[in-house]
């Protein structure tokens, strides 16, 4: 049994109650470890401890402060197959995905802003007898939270930046899925990274996450997860004048026109339904599809989803592991049943899954829904698992409404070989992000986010340093000669 630790400070330590959460394997539906449940006690150490590190963080130079971040990457890279297996084991995702996505991406985070810090320029701009210049400086304590679908990904997404702006961070991963955080703690202490620039503190969201959001020292809060909780974060921070960043929900639209490339598009939307168990905020879930290739498309969609295997992450065969906890595994079959309930056709899928020797895990089949109206909750209700709703479209015009038709506004696949029609759509689509002929192909130089419920703000490249710092403008002005 596993005991993990916070890391505050510079040092590993327990919560201050001693209390511990059970921490589940989703493949077997067993305890393997124990984490801190930890409280305002322990927000309070980890706010100290960053606030005593930031002034000599922030006057580390930047060259010295991208070393350190490449050293990170380093180490996760030499830790690759550790870093993976125990990824697998937390969520419940097929081990050759994280060896392939989640653990390469950690890295990849930390090296791409050790770079960016050193590219990351201000404006000038000239008077007649004066000069501005812009200064970005540091915020200070920030906070930051992020959830249990891609751990480890979307953990470094925000402490990457941060503490490369010259921040200090408190930052509190998903109690669901704490363990590769806890190892890049341990990682971090390899790497010499000061005592107190990353203090991580485990917990439920109720104890730790908002009193991470309500205390004074943090002046900035970086958060994924649900609308629900970012609403309640944005309800707490905003009358404290706190700098907030909040990527949450998602029901992406995947619209298929006649014309797209067949092999290409079946392939990927194939992926983009049912990757990481569904459990990814860029899943399209809502497919519409051109009314001329609607039949064909469901008899190959159909065809081709029946032969997805669920089986245990350890199978190098399985394409779809485990849901990542009960609470959840029992959320998405409720959901199924809604849609039946709603006047749903379930085309496939649709049920649990007991794989040999693992029954006691949460596997749920991957799941095609038909002949729902576009506003039932089905349709409206970001159910973040691997069920797909299908629904044909005559026209652009009718297929622009349908995709637009929700609260969230996250992200977008469009599959056209016809540019006019996909700039047209890119336009005008209710989203932050437009894949057209491809999806989650990802630069990290671009910004990430959405609109609507989907999100305030935005991550990646110079926006997240430009989120992790203050603009100061100064001015001089001089004389003429």
């Amino acid at each position: 049994m596993k005991l993990l630790q916070n890391f505050i400070g510079g040092e590993l330590c327990a919560p201050v109650s001693s209390a511990y959460l059970d921490v589940y394997n989703p493949a077997s539906g067993q305890v393997y470890a124990k984490v801190p449940d930890s409280d305002k006690r322990d927000v309070d150490a980890a706010c100290a401890a960053a606030e005593k590190a930031f002034p000599q963080w922030a006057a580390t130079s930047v060259d010295e402060r991208s070393r350190i971040l490449s050293r990170i990457a380093d180490l996760i890279e030499a830790r690759h197959e550790e870093l993976a297996q125990a990824e697998s084991l937390d969520n419940g995702k097929p081990l050759w995905l994280a060896r392939k996505v989640d653990i390469p991406r950690a890295s990849s985070n930390f090296r791409f802003f050790s770079h960016a810090i050193t590219q990351f320029a201000s404006a000038a701009h000239e008077m007649t007898d004066a000069i501005n210049y812009t200064l970005r400086q540091p915020l200070g304590v920030v906070g930051t939270i992020s959830p249990w679908n891609l751990p480890l990904y979307l953990f470094t997404w925000k402490v990457a930046p941060a503490i490369a702006a010259g921040n200090t961070v408190i930052a509190k991963p998903s109690e669901v899925t704490p363990m590769t955080a806890y190892l890049l703690s341990e990682i971090c202490r390899e790497a010499r990274l000061p005592p107190g620039v990353l203090n991580i503190v485990h917990g439920e969201g109720p104890k730790v996450g908002s009193e991470l959001t309500k205390h004074p020292l943090v002046k900035a809060i970086s958060f994924t997860g649900s609308t629900r909780v970012g609403r309640e974060i944005a309800t707490v921070a905003a009358p404290m004048f706190k700098k907030i960043s909040l990527e949450m929900g998602g029901k992406n639209p995947n619209i298929i026109f006649a014309d797209c490339n067949y092999g290409k598009m079946l392939d990927t939307t194939l992926r983009s339904s049912f990757a990481n168990q569904g459990q990814i905020c860029l899943c399209g879930s809502r497919i519409f599809v051109e009314a001329s290739i609607y039949k064909q498309f469901k008899a190959d969609f159909v065809t081709r989803t029946k032969a997805v295997k669920v089986g245990p992450p350890t199978d190098p065969e399985s394409k779809l592991g485990a849901i990542v906890s009960r609470a959840h595994y029992e959320k998405i079959l409720s959901h199924i049943e809604l849609a039946k309930e709603e006047g749903g056709i379930i085309l496939c899928g649709g049920e649990a899954v007991f794989p040999n020797g693992y029954e006691r895990g949460w596997y749920i089949s991957p799941t095609i829904i038909e002949g729902l109206d576009v506003d039932c909750r089905t349709n409206q209700e970001e159910i973040f698992g691997p069920v797909v709703t299908i629904m044909p479209f005559e026209n652009e015009s009718q297929v622009l409404t349908l995709a637009n038709s929700s609260e969230y506004g996250l992200s977008c696949t469009l599959w056209t070989e016809n540019l006019s029609r996909a700039k047209r759509m890119a336009r005008n689509i209710h989203a932050g992000i437009v894949w057209i002929n491809t999806w989650l192909l990802r630069d990290l130089r671009t910004p990430f986010g959405g609109v609507k419920n989907s999100g305030v703000g935005r991550e990646g490249g110079f926006e997240a340093l430009r989120f992790f710092t203050e603009p100061k403008n100064v001015c001089i002005q001089f004389e003429n000669s």
